[in-house]
């Protein structure tokens, strides 16, 4: 079997550290491993596969050689260093938002447009997390009955705005046990001047506002969907909210198809569907969860009904934890499916 060199950028990350687990759970054909990091973080180790390596800070230089590359370290890191790694020979896979809207860059889940990998001029991204689990859920009813209309509200985890987040939760908790007024520095943008706590809080804001009233994370999900399916003409609509949950992102998705189905038929499809489990019991009171989801694959589909004024609209509840399968797992991924492919 052959074997690939893989740099991991942003390895001391929440997510870096997701990867890792993942190369490691899923043998992925590694013949060497290169933990990249900002200065700050060089120098820790790192134990992969019962060896420690010690991180390094990320040099253009440092991907002589390397086959395979994981960005997960912010935006500009991935602007600075992702051309750089593909003038050595790299092949890319970024996991934040620089290049996902890119023309030239094949924005990727390999469930849903796998195909899509063979247009790749050295970089290939990650979707946004939320993005990810709605279209593994919705690329079946898609195929199979078509698609006209997405209608999407998130309920986020705090570990998608990173340790500090989490951090914060944390913190908050305990200051209200202690009938402590909670600090809050961090959300709902850690950039913005104004910031609420989250403990027993629900904050409508994930990422700063556009000029059209939606968010950055919002018109993420929209264009993403957009591009990830082919279909311009699909209509979508997302309102993204921030919960008190450390990981696990939860979604309420209202979609309408073109042709007719049942609620059997849509249960059927996601049962069918790649990487989705159908978890929907309601008379026994078993739906996803994110506290039952955390550290699992899959994308869990329940609470699927028919509208009652639309026959061919239908509401699913998506739930699937957005370190894994929402950034890590589908990295990992899509580099098995450059292997599978005979791409690289």
């Amino acid at each position: 079997m052959k074997t690939y060199n893989v740099a991991i950028i942003g390895a001391t990350g929440a997510v870096g550290q997701q990867m890792k687990e993942q190369l490691e759970k899923r043998n992925f054909p590694i013949k060497d491993i290169v933990f990249l990091s900002s200065s700050r973080s060089a120098g820790k180790e790192i134990e992969f596969n019962g060896k420690v390596y010690t991180v390094q800070e990320a040099k253009p230089e440092s991907f002589e050689g390397i086959d395979i590359a994981l960005f997960s370290a912010g935006g500009s890191i991935s602007e600075k260093f992702a051309p750089e790694a593909v003038k050595r020979g790299a092949i890319v896979i970024d996991n934040t938002s620089a290049f996902r809207m890119d023309k030239e860059v094949p924005l990727v889940v390999p469930e849903v447009n796998k195909s899509d990998l063979r247009l790749h001029k050295g970089i290939i991204a990650n979707p946004n997390c939320s993005t990810i689990q709605m279209v593994c859920a919705l690329q079946p009813l898609k195929e199979l009955y078509g698609m006209t209309k997405v209608v999407v509200s998130t309920y986020q985890a705090v570990s998608g705005a990173g340790i500090d987040a989490i951090n914060e939760l944390k913190a908050q908790a305990a200051d209200f046990d202690n009938a402590k007024e909670a600090e809050a520095k961090v959300l709902p943008v850690k950039s913005a001047e104004q910031h609420y706590p989250i403990a027993f809080n629900v904050i409508p804001q994930i990422d700063q506002f556009t000029e059209n009233g939606y968010t950055f994370e919002e018109m993420k999900m929209i264009n993403e969907t957009k591009k990830i399916m082919h279909d311009d003409s699909l209509a979508v609509a997302a309102t993204c909210v921030r919960l008190p949950v450390v990981t696990g992102h939860s979604e309420s998705v209202y979609v309408e198809l073109q042709k007719e189905a049942t609620v059997d038929q849509v249960k059927q499809a996601m049962t069918d569907a790649p990487g989705v489990e159908l978890m929907d019991d309601p008379s026994n009171q078993i739906y996803p969860m994110p506290l039952m989801t955390a550290g699992l694959d899959e994308v869990f589909v329940g609470r699927i009904r028919q509208d009652l004024d639309n026959p061919n609209g239908f509401h699913l509840w998506v739930v699937s934890d957005n370190l894994v399968k929402g950034a890590a797992l589908n990295s990992v991924q899509i580099a098995e499916a450059l292997i599978e492919e005979n791409i690289i």
